[in-house]
């Protein structure tokens, strides 16, 4: 079992920049996918972006250029930077870690707010 906890969320002005932060458990972490995903209201979850074991990312078109996922293997956390935000980027967002097991096994953090308004 892997849990996640996410932090660092929060009420911010367009233009402006949070950074999330997701800690996990378990003693294997640098082996995890790990992903960062946003639910806006009435809307669908959403990939925002992904980090992999040996460091490759991939970033939602809307955020390419804005967010950037990093993580840190000896803390076991992955962080999302997120500058320039816009109106549009309020969401509900929930960390992710897929765990090679037996087969791929997917954990979600309980989610963190983030709300971009004047």
């Amino acid at each position: 079992q892997v849990q996640l906890v996410e932090s660092g969320g929060g009420l911010v002005q367009p233009g402006g920049s949070l950074r999330l932060s997701c800690a996990a458990s378990g003693t294997d972490f640098s082996i995890y996918a790990m992903g960062w995903y946003r639910q806006a209201p009435g809307k669908q979850r959403e990939l925002v972006a992904r980090i992999f074991s040996g460091g490759r990312t991939n970033y939602a078109d809307s955020v390419k250029g804005r967010f950037t996922i990093s993580r840190d293997n000896v803390k076991n956390t992955v962080y999302l930077q997120m500058n320039s935000l816009k109106p549009e980027d309020t969401a509900v967002y929930y960390c992710n870690a897929d765990v090679p097991r037996v087969v791929i096994t997917t954990y979600w953090g309980q989610g963190t707010q983030v709300t971009v308004s004047s």
